[in-house]
């Protein structure tokens, strides 16, 4: 019988039996209602995303300016073999938090996400803590990407800038506001369109690279021997090894915001698509019914499984093919132009005679943006709603419309999406850079954070005698994996301001390091003020509001025909 199974049959947790009495061979710890578990009273969740959008925003949810625009950049830095190393190690750090989120999601796939898990599992101050770090770096990150479409598009019209921006939010605010169909269909269509411009890519890079160029110019490696393989920071002249060294250190960012994000397609409930419903008991076993044939569990576990695949072809690959394409030292990847102009991709189709492209990429790269604003405004209203469920954010923010929309947190999420007009002005500028690196090492705390729930989780299970390869997913290599991502998240951390070091700046180094005693403060503030603890392994618990697999995942329907069987591989 499996722990759901005993939990259920004996009925309330406080009756279950232990371990230390020996009476059982699985231990559940008892509720504790102070810490708000179980808020279904308040949080009548509806997962309204088809396994169709959960499936493409997982293999496509982070293509996005990062890896289109950035990947020139990362190459300029380090140099091709350098960006590769930076983006195959941090590859490894995001694959870490997704498996550690995976297998938590499928254990609980409750709304809150991996705040809640933290609150639940290790401390309620920490999980308090990661909460309000994870909502202010989602929110800060609405503008940085609205800022980033509008600039997209001065490829085509440098004169009208705040115009473009104030529709962009107009646009990515009503997605927002119409809920999480809406949502959902949108970021579909985006998901479709960021594989096609992805895959196109990689492809026309190999053409190129072989001489199919309309110049018929084989290129080969020949960048790999002249330039070089590696690239310095510029830091250590007199110092050749260790200035490429630093040029690795100096990527090691760069990759880390290309990756960032790629957690969204792996929350169930309102991470990715829950909206709020109200009624009764029987409504929410109604509802509990009509929604297992969403399977939560079966879907989280398709993605994830999916997740070293997609890191595999369309980051690694991706790198690897930019960095035969284009010298690190091209004049034209050294310029900042904020649109297409300096993508590496680009520049080879310029370099190979190809001109009609290069807008058609710059328009893609632009819906890429777009998906992107969109993805974390839902994410930070939903995780704003999450802490007001619990009560570790004033109660206002869980109030829902009669259709179910958390309306003041989508509005309240949406006013951040107006500081992207601090991009547009030439003396917020300073400011508005100031937001977008605050908000990358915000994702470094959010991964750590992840990592470091999931050790404790791990620890948990195995205390009270739960099984993990039960669930529907696990991954045999943690605890490992985890801990590897907590020693990373901390050394991206600390060297993610490093070449101030070189040349100090005040600013820069509050801007680098202002979150670490930013979190501290969070962790420590609610800490004293409700007296939390860090919860012991015996202590934890892992049934109180959480729904059983009989609960959330109905029967496979077989597919019926061709395309079905093609839908139900690719989703």
């Amino acid at each position: 019988m499996s722990a759901y199974e005993k939990a259920d049959s004996i009925g309330s947790h406080k009756d279950l039996p232990t371990l230390e009495h020996g009476k059982a061979d699985v231990y559940v710890a008892p509720a504790d209602d102070d810490n708000h578990f179980d808020v279904s009273e308040l949080d009548y969740v509806r997962r309204q995303l088809k396994q169709r959008h959960v499936q493409m925003i997982a293999i496509a949810g982070t293509l996005g300016t990062g890896l289109f625009l950035g990947s020139g950049e990362a190459i300029s830095g380090s140099g091709p073999v350098g960006a590769l190393i930076a983006y195959a190690l941090v590859g490894t750090v995001a694959y870490s938090s997704l498996c550690s989120i995976g297998e938590m999601t499928c254990w609980a796939p409750i709304s809150g996400t991996f705040p809640h898990y933290a609150a639940r599992w290790v401390d309620p101050a920490f999980g308090f803590a990661v909460g309000w770090n994870y909502f202010y770096t989602n929110a800060m990150t609405v503008p940085v990407e609205i800022s980033g479409a509008s600039l997209l598009i001065t490829l085509w019209d440098v004169n009208h800038g705040a115009i473009y921006t104030a529709v962009i939010i107009v646009f990515v605010c009503l997605i927002n506001i119409f809920g999480a169909r809406a949502f959902g269909e949108a970021e579909f269509v985006f998901s479709i369109i960021k594989l096609i411009m992805i895959t196109g890519l990689i492809i026309l890079s190999l053409i190129i690279d072989v001489g199919g160029g309309p110049d018929h110019h084989r290129i080969g490696f020949q960048y790999w021997r002249n330039p070089g393989v590696l690239a310095g920071a510029g830091l250590e002249p007199n110092n050749i090894g260790l200035d490429r060294f630093l040029g690795i250190l100096s990527v090691l960012v760069q990759a880390a915001f290309s990756f960032q994000g790629m957690e969204l397609g792996e929350r169930p409930g309102n991470g990715k698509g829950g909206i709020c419903r109200r009624g009764g008991v029987a409504a929410r076993r109604q509802w509990r019914a009509a929604s297992e044939t969403e399977n939560p569990r079966r879907n989280i576990s398709k993605a994830v499984r999916r997740v070293f695949y997609r890191i595999l072809i369309f980051y690694i690959l991706g790198i690897f093919f930019t960095g035969l394409l284009v010298p690190y030292n091209d004049p034209a990847l050294l310029q900042s132009a904020g649109t297409a102009a300096q993508s590496p991709y680009v520049i080879a189709m310029t370099n190979a005679g190809i001109k009609v492209l290069p807008s058609i990429i710059n328009a893609g790269v632009l819906t890429s943006a777009f998906s992107a604003a969109n993805s974390f405004l839902f994410c930070s209203s939903r995780i704003l709603y999450g802490l007001a469920l619990r009560k570790q954010a004033p109660r206002i923010f869980a109030k829902c419309t009669k259709k179910g929309l958390p309306i003041v947190a989508v509005l309240t999420s949406s006013c951040f999406a107006f500081l992207a007009f601090m991009g547009v002005s030439a003396g917020a500028e300073t400011v508005f850079n100031w937001f977008v690196s605050l908000s990358t090492v915000g994702g470094f705390f959010s991964w750590g954070s992840i990592n470091l729930t999931y050790l404790f989780f791990y620890r948990g299970m195995k205390a009270q005698g739960i099984d993990r390869k039960q669930m529907e997913y696990w991954n045999p290599l943690q605890p490992y994996l985890s801990i590897w991502g907590v020693v990373w998240c901390i050394i991206l951390i600390l060297i993610n301001g490093f070449e101030v070091f070189w040349s100090f700046n005040a600013s820069d180094f509050f801007t680098a390091y202002i979150n670490i005693p930013f979190f501290a403060i969070l962790y420590l503030g609610w800490k004293f003020y409700k007296k939390t603890k860090v919860w012991k392994p015996e202590d934890m618990d892992f049934f109180t509001g959480i729904p059983t697999v009989e609960e959330t995942e109905g029967p496979i329907a077989p597919p019926k025909n061709m395309m079905e069987k093609i839908a139900n591989k690719v989703f």
